[in-house]
């Protein structure tokens, strides 16, 4: 049996990650990644939680955190997409001078 202390090591590992691709990478869509590996990183972190005190609420609170991932999922890359037809790049600095 894994302890739940490992699991808060992973996902603060995740989340670490996470932060640093998200300020090192330049590309929306790597930047974008970041996130998910963050919130997968949450999820991680409440199913660890869950684990350690036995409790069933915090999977309740990992499926909505799932939802929430699958919708912004699906409005990031929309963003993305319509970036990458206006600019013809996905590079962060691009975004920055957009104008309205």
């Amino acid at each position: 049996m894994i302890p739940a202390s490992w699991f808060f090591a992973l996902s603060a590992l995740m989340f670490v990650l996470g932060v640093v691709a998200f300020f090192v990478k330049k590309d929306l869509l790597l930047q974008f990644l970041a996130v998910e590996v963050m919130l997968n990183a949450a999820n991680l972190a409440f199913l660890a939680l869950a684990k350690s005190r036995g409790f069933a609420d915090a999977q309740a609170i990992v499926f909505f955190v799932i939802t929430v991932a699958a919708a912004e999922a699906a409005v990031g890359l929309a963003v993305i997409l319509l970036v990458f037809r206006k600019k013809k790049s996905i590079k962060s600095e691009d975004v920055c001078s957009m104008k309205g």
